[in-house]
């Protein structure tokens, strides 16, 4: 069966970053995983996409793609890309259901959670959670294999509530003092795209990890986290928490994310609130 690859080329570029035409273009500093859903998808029969390209060149994580390790049937891990999507300003997005895209890179997103901080902003539209694991359906996560599965998360309670957080390995615990679950009250709503927002300030002490929806002036949850500067997280899956080679799927959401976009720092008040006036106009969320 021959397939039709769908790739979109990057038109512009600056040092390490691929630049969009057009209105929107992110802060560079610290941005280390740009994955945007109109450009650099591979995808081939169906519009099954095999392959996600970061945007971010110099970034050794160039390329989120399909895994089949643990499925009983090749291919199935594989999410759906939709175009031309009328609700965000005819942006395209990628459709999850118990799918995930893996980076192979092992060590590339250790220091997040070990004294850097990070930021995070997900454009992302909240589906019916098969809830398989009871509130546990995550968006996307690095967290480790076996020991006490440290890294950092997001992800939707069975009923659409939004959650993240950061795991430092000292204890086990789906949700703990060394495993906060920062939750927010508002459930989103299925017919809705929305921006997410997670942020993990910097420091080896106590860190503070902050949740935000739409509005990056007003945090709708925040708590805090004790940092283990010798955690060591693991490769970074979009659709699933990691790499869950024993139960693929099993702990994933069902949504569509649009864009996502990773910081290796703490961004500013000013610079958050920059970056999501540019995204809910870019998306007109």
């Amino acid at each position: 069966m021959i397939k039709a690859w769908i790739a979109c080329l990057f038109l512009l570029t600056v040092p390490g970053l691929a630049v969009e035409p057009g209105s929107f273009f992110p802060i560079e500093e610290g941005l280390i995983v740009d994955l945007n859903a109109d450009s650099g998808v591979i995808a081939g029969s169906e519009n099954r996409v095999e392959k996600w390209m970061n945007q971010v060149r110099s970034f050794p994580a160039g390329v989120f793609e399909k895994t089949d390790v643990g499925r009983e049937m090749k291919g199935s891990g594989m999410p759906l890309l939709k175009t031309n999507v009328a609700e965000i300003n005819g942006h395209s997005s990628i459709v999850f259901h118990q799918q995930e895209l893996l980076s192979d890179e092992e060590d590339a997103f250790d220091h997040l959670i070990t004294g850097s901080g990070y930021t995070w902003f997900c454009v992302v539209k909240a589906g019916k959670q098969p809830g398989e694991l009871k509130d546990v359906n995550s968006i996307f996560g690095n967290l480790r294999n076996g020991g006490h599965y440290e890294g950092f998360w997001a992800g939707l309670m069975d009923n659409n509530q939004p959650w993240m957080g950061s795991r430092n390995g000292l204890t086990f615990g789906r949700w703990d003092n060394n495993n906060p679950r920062v939750l927010g009250k508002e459930q989103l709503r299925q017919q809705g795209y929305y921006l997410l927002i997670g942020h993990m300030t910097k420091g080896t002490g106590q860190a503070m990890l902050s949740l935000y929806v739409n509005d990056a002036k007003r945090p709708v949850a925040t708590g805090p986290f004790p940092v283990n500067p010798q955690a060591n997280a693991s490769k970074l899956a979009i659709g699933q928490e990691r790499d869950a080679t024993e139960h693929p799927g099993v702990e994933s959401f069902a949504g569509e994310i649009a864009r996502f976009l990773l910081y290796e720092r703490p961004l500013s008040r000013k610079e958050l609130i920059r970056m999501a006036g540019k995204l809910m106009k870019y998306y007109h969320l």
